[in-house]
């Protein structure tokens, strides 16, 4: 008698779709995931800058300027009735080396550090919690009556105005961080479109097109954006700096999206599917936006994340030399020129203005982190 051995069957696999794959491969890079990790933090304290920030962007003491205080150290220990969070007055001295004011402790007067600080009679300390609901709640702060007393909590020190650099900072990266990303969508726009255009009506429209974008890949980058700025006032309004800034990031790169664009339609417009929807009786304008600018989609995604991180280095660059964010507004490239304009005594005596620069660092390696896992998820011969 024989037996028969019965050969269990596998299950069928579900099928997944493009973006589930694309998606599950982008997990796997431990590069992309610790890049989406700094992304979101930092995105975060953009989105909840009023709330963590103590201070108001602007805000200074109104008795007397504490310019270049160090960092506020925060005392644990019980003093007194005091217990807990606290800082000490600051006390202006002088160097007997350097004859230059220097700030030491007041341990004399104690002020405590409390959470959830609700100030709202106070100049300055008003925000929009999350972009819109009016709230002038802070994470934590010291009771100093709107600078009158000499309690302050400069957790990264003071600048030459006496305003809490940690303040600026948090305010700063909401237009560092927003920079990139707006600018990034207006050149896509700008460069989907042209190319688009470009690229489907060929003949006199293709070659006015292409012939704009090499004048503008022809002039240096940092000359051109210099060139362009000099065309506004130095002194115009901070809001209206902005999109200027925003604008002109745009406009001269716009050119490298066009011509790549302008490449997958000529590709493109030959395939069966087209000339259907032609015969169909299709606009051209739905042609292209339905059925050409589609298929750019893993292109268009991976030049925006990659982009970004261009941006905002070219951001700062522009606010470190002068000709980008204006005061009262801050940027991180802004607050780095503090740096410079110590000199060598930044590094010595002033360490805490060169945190601007970590953090464009930090932001700068997320999105370029992001950008290459991105990149790797669409390419399949890349994926593992």
């Amino acid at each position: 008698m024989t037996t028969t051995a019965t050969i269990p069957t596998a299950k069928p696999r579900k099928s997944q779709s493009q973006w589930s794959i694309v998606r599950a491969q982008f997990f796997r890079n431990p590069l992309a995931r610790v890049g989406l990790g700094i992304l979101g933090v930092l995105y975060l304290i953009a989105l909840l800058a009023g709330f963590l920030a103590p201070y108001g962007l602007a805000e200074y003491s109104t008795t007397d300027r504490i310019s270049w205080a160090p960092p506020t150290p925060v005392h644990w220990e019980k003093v007194g009735n005091t217990s807990g969070p606290f800082v000490y007055g600051l006390k202006r001295e002088i160097d007997n080396e350097t004859f230059r004011d220097k700030y030491v402790e007041d341990k004399a007067t104690i002020c405590p550090v409390r959470f959830l600080v609700h100030n709202p009679q106070i100049e300055g300390r008003s925000y929009k919690f999350l972009g819109f609901i009016p709230s002038s709640l802070k994470l934590f702060g010291v009771d100093d009556d709107g600078g009158s007393k000499q309690c302050k909590l400069y957790l990264w020190g003071s600048d030459s105005y006496g305003r809490d650099q940690f303040s600026r900072m948090m305010y700063g990266s909401q237009i560092s961080l927003t920079i990139g990303i707006i600018a990034s969508l207006l050149a896509l726009a700008l460069g989907l479109v042209l190319g688009g255009v470009a690229g489907y009506f060929r003949g006199l429209t293709d070659t006015v097109i292409m012939r704009m974008v090499e004048v503008l890949s022809a002039i240096p980058d940092l000359f051109l954006l210099i060139l362009l700025r000099a065309m506004f006032p130095l002194n115009a309004n901070p809001i209206l700096v902005f999109y200027i800034v925003v604008v002109l990031l745009a406009v001269i790169s716009w050119g490298g999206i066009a011509r790549v664009v302008r490449g997958q339609i000529l590709s493109g417009r030959e395939q069966d599917y087209v000339q259907a929807a032609t015969a169909l009786g299709a606009s051209d304008a739905r042609i292209i936006g339905h059925h050409l600018l589609p298929n750019s989609a893993t292109f268009i995604i991976i030049s925006m994340s990659l982009a970004i991180p261009g941006y905002i280095l070219t951001e700062s660059g522009l606010s470190f030399i002068g000709i980008g964010i204006v005061e009262p507004y801050a940027s991180w490239g802004s607050l780095l020129k503090l740096a410079q304009d110590g000199g060598f005594e930044s590094l010595d005596t002033r360490p805490w203005t060169l945190l601007p620069g970590v953090f464009i660092v930090l932001a700068v390696l997320g999105w370029q982190f992001v950008g290459d896992g991105l990149r790797d998820a669409f390419d399949p011969r890349r994926r593992r």
